[in-house]
């Protein structure tokens, strides 16, 4: 299958350094490096636009994934993200043979482990993290594993544990850097309080769910980020599609989509997101891209580009079509008054207690900064 072309050039606007430049797209450079951008303080520089691969081997063959890999790392995109759970490991195997055939250097390859345990071992356990990186490490075809992620909190392991765990992966070569993917901001605080006292290897980075219709990790976990020096690199960008603005208010979908195939799917369900305060969103998003010429998601994911501690973040998609939209966001750059547009009507509100307490009364600036309020 044919590659298809992908535009990952960076533009003034949505660099690290120019997050604050309102140079509009037409006044911009025709070419520019590829942006990239550090994993909190120790882990790798990444692309800020990262492939995920959730769908490989279940919704995208193998030759529409290695068509979607080719066109992401020939436009300059060096972050790949999967996991042990995706396709019951057949995403893994995947990215292993498509590495094994191109041989690509400049790649940091990300995965997840903790949602496929052995018989009688919880997720993050040693017993458990130990098999799920081997057999990761196997499937991949690699001697060591860029970052890997702790797929969620586990309950029934301790975090002393599965730090020390990691720590010991970390000091035998299997993996570089650690990450961790959903959690709640007292877990995350955990994590890293724990890693400090006992002298072990912290998480660089934390992979969450954020996007115009879920800023909810704004409250506790992005907040705890900002403070603690860790980035993050969400996932669902578009929110599930509905950020396209390919849903309808008063038509349950139906066809070749995620909600076609399933409306009740996971977190972007069709009833639940179908909302007045979705519809408001999705319409300020339609106005900033038909000012600047581009499409929804776009602008989606350009707004994403300029939160605060966002390092990369991940594209998924099931066909090639679909991702040679999405990386045209790295050439919307944002001015002030879209960015504040998009913020304000997606803004999820701070409840007055403890948040609304402890911003007024022990001056913490976080909400306020990231424009969590509603507007009165």
């Amino acid at each position: 299958m044919t590659s298809v072309p992908l535009d990952l050039e960076c533009t003034p606007g949505c660099c690290v350094a120019d997050m604050t430049d309102s140079t509009s797209p037409t006044d911009a450079p025709a070419t520019t490096p590829l942006a990239t951008s550090p994993l909190g303080r120790t882990g790798p520089f990444v692309s800020r636009l990262g492939l995920g691969t959730m769908t490989f081997g279940v919704e995208t063959d193998e030759s529409e994934s290695f068509a979607q890999l080719d066109a992401f790392v020939a436009a300059g995109g060096t972050f790949i993200d999967t996991a042990d759970g995706y396709g019951a490991g057949e995403a893994e195997r995947i990215v292993g043979r498509w590495r094994a055939d191109r041989r690509p250097d400049e790649v940091v390859l990300a995965t997840k482990g903790r949602f496929s345990p052995p018989p009688g071992s919880a997720g993050a356990s040693r017993r458990s993290l130990v098999r799920s990186v081997d057999a990761s490490l196997d499937r991949l075809g690699v001697d060591a594993i860029d970052l890997y992620f702790v797929h969620g909190w586990d309950q029934h392991t301790p975090v002393v544990e599965t730090l020390d765990t990691l720590a010991g992966l970390v000091r035998s070569g299997k993996i570089h850097s650690i990450g961790w993917s959903n959690v709640t901001g007292y877990q995350l605080g955990e994590i890293l309080t724990e890693a400090r006292h006992g002298g072990l290897i912290a998480p660089c980075v934390v992979q969450p769910q954020y996007n115009l219709l879920d800023r909810n990790i704004e409250l506790e976990v992005l907040a705890c980020c900002i403070d603690r020096g860790r980035s993050i690199t969400p996932w669902s960008p578009l929110g599930g599609g509905w950020l396209t603005g390919k849903y309808a208010r008063d038509t349950r979908p139906t066809g070749e989509s995620r909600l076609g195939d399933d409306p009740d799917r996971g977190v972007e369900a069709y009833d639940g997101r179908n909302t007045a305060r979705t519809f408001d969103v999705i319409d300020a998003v339609r106005s900033v891209a038909e000012r600047h010429g581009g499409s929804m998601g776009q602008v989606a994911i350009a707004w994403l580009l300029t939160r605060p501690t966002v390092a990369s973040v991940l594209l998924g998609a099931r066909t090639g079509a679909q991702l040679s939209d999405n990386p045209g966001a790295a050439s919307v750059a944002l001015d002030a008054a879209d960015v504040d547009q998009l913020t304000r009507i997606s803004a999820p509100g701070v409840p007055p207690y403890p948040y609304g307490m402890i911003e007024n009364f022990c001056d913490v600036p976080h909400w306020r900064d990231l424009g969590t309020h509603r507007p009165v």
